[in-house]
């Protein structure tokens, strides 16, 4: 029989560093069947992820510790002991993200409590000097951790290669979207497609990881057109400004939308989703076209191959002219892009929902702390 509070009394810990997507997203759907299972949660991160995902409101306490994306020995000194504090009390710790299971590590100290480390991401193809003290870090905050989750298959087996004592994956499922606000054909007209010009909706970081400078390559080849497709990015990040002159400059086809909450409606009004990512683990954006019933084109990298199966069309990464032939030849043939969408929708049908990974987070803070108090 299955206990009604399985965590009742037990002090947790969420910790995130800098998150405006995934991240954040997924640390704020679990929190609801963490609090339902008698755990008494608290998350530590920058005060900007409370304003952005609202973890107070979904019933846990927030301590603000300003963990930056990028390595700052002052910033990372004074993050660890703000750190200390935040979690001096709790039971167990779990961090999601290397940056921030870096300073969980350090503030752990000799406290004993559990440590549970979520990787969401791959390190940046970066060389030089600056990777190899990202590989050392990763590599002790890898065997700091009592279980390392992993989001993909690729990640797990890193983690194991960098001397984890325990890895498991951990697929991080996104939270369905709600239904379509507006009509398809009043999202197209206030993008000004509504002549039938075909739409292509990309959703995510303006971020390098993210490789829209290959989806502009792919978009230039197809501006000269009489009616080249329009494609709509909704995000933003630090490569606005740079994106944003290359697209004035050579007159693509292309519309920065930053931030957007109506994501639903984008997809719902889109001929095509496209995701040209260097890397992805498992991409919530892919899981919501896949969802949304659009057809989808992504890279082949990471977690992609395996959440996606044949329910996407999948090319190199990298790979522009690819990229821009299974956009084109999909916007070319809606027989095929129909048949793909609804491959994508049956893929989508098998994977776990939010409750499931919840569930599973439930029963491995079980697992360590033993029963509840």
């Amino acid at each position: 029989m299955a206990e009604r509070l399985p965590l009742q009394g037990r002090r947790v810990a969420e910790v995130l560093a800098t998150s405006t997507g995934g991240v954040g997203t997924h640390v704020r759907a679990v929190l609801p069947a963490l609090l339902a299972a008698g755990a008494d949660v608290r998350v530590c991160g920058p005060a900007a992820t409370e304003r952005l995902f609202g973890f107070t409101a979904a019933g846990a306490a927030f301590a603000p510790v300003e963990i930056s994306a990028g390595l700052s020995p002052g910033a990372d000194a004074r993050a660890v002991a703000a750190l200390r504090r935040a979690t001096a009390a709790a039971d167990l710790v779990h961090v999601h993200g290397l940056r921030a299971g870096l300073l969980a590590a350090a503030a752990r100290g000799r406290s004993g409590r559990p440590l549970v480390l979520t990787l969401h991401n791959a390190l940046p193809e970066r060389g030089g000097a600056l990777r190899r003290v990202l590989r050392l870090a990763e590599r002790a905050t890898i065997r700091g951790a009592d279980v390392v989750l992993a989001a993909s298959g690729d990640l797990a087996e890193n983690a194991w290669r960098q001397g984890a004592r325990d890895v498991r994956v951990a697929p991080v499922s996104a939270p369905p979207l709600p239904a379509p606000a507006r009509p398809a054909a009043e999202v197209r007209a206030e993008l000004g497609v509504a002549d039938g010009r075909p739409l292509v909706v990309a959703v995510g970081r303006l971020h390098p990881q993210k490789g829209y400078d290959v989806l502009l390559d792919a978009a230039a080849r197809w501006a000269a057109g009489p009616r080249p497709p329009l494609v709509a990015v909704a995000g933003d990040g630090p490569l606005h400004d740079e994106l944003a002159a290359r697209i004035a400059a050579e007159r693509l086809p292309v519309v920065l939308l930053g931030r957007r909450g109506d994501v639903a409606d984008l997809l719902a009004a889109a001929d095509l989703a496209v995701l040209p990512s260097r890397w992805e683990a498992r991409s919530l954006t892919a899981q919501e076209a896949l969802r949304a019933g659009t057809p989808l084109v992504a890279t082949r990298t990471g977690g992609l191959p395996e959440l996606l199966g044949d329910g996407a069309a999948l090319v190199p990464v990298g790979d522009a002219a690819a990229l821009a032939d299974a956009i084109t030849g999909l916007l070319g043939d809606p027989a095929r892009a129909r048949a793909l969408a609804e491959a994508g929708s049956r893929q989508a049908a098998t994977w776990p929902d939010e409750a499931a990974t919840a569930r599973q987070l439930v029963a491995l803070y079980r697992e360590l702390l033993g029963a509840p108090r």
